[in-house]
């Protein structure tokens, strides 16, 4: 890939312009890549966020804290998980208490789908990208990146 100037052909007013044009622009590169990952095995991105989460939780979980952990900050979570539950990725119930809470949990399919989403990704080196970058480097990054996003609400 060829440096952000000369794939969009613009002459940048400052480096901080050039930077977040470039992550931005990156960003959504990236996104490609990792919808036609999901959607080979039937998810969108939005999809295995609940899956990453659920598998993370290792328990039930409310819609409530799955909104709250999404990467993708979405109103449609319900609509995600009816999809979720439909495909018998997830299992689902409400609280006997207050029957407005309802509960997530990934189900056996679920986690088996996620494996083989890990080890395709492993062996299709999809995000072989990374590969242009040392850990040392990537961690240095993430943290640039946590900091840009310290002084925002």
């Amino acid at each position: 890939m060829a440096k952000i100037d000369d794939e969009i052909k613009t002459k940048f007013e400052n480096d901080k312009h050039r930077f977040i044009t470039n992550l931005i622009y990156t960003s959504n590169w990236v996104n490609s890549i990792a919808n036609e990952l999901f959607k080979s095995f039937g998810l969108s991105q939005e999809q295995f966020n609940i899956l990453r989460i659920l598998r993370g939780a290792k328990d039930w979980k409310t819609m409530n804290d799955i909104k709250s952990l999404m990467i993708h900050k979405t109103p449609n979570t319900t609509r995600l998980s009816d999809k979720l539950l439909h495909k018998e990725l997830v299992e689902r119930r409400r609280s006997e208490s207050d029957r407005r809470i309802v509960y997530l949990k990934i189900s056996e399919k679920g986690s088996q789908l996620l494996k083989e989403i890990d080890e395709y990704e492993e062996n299709k080196k999809t995000f072989q990208f990374l590969e242009n970058i040392t850990d040392e480097e990537a961690a240095q990054f993430s943290e640039l990146l946590d900091r840009l996003r310290e002084k925002y609400p």
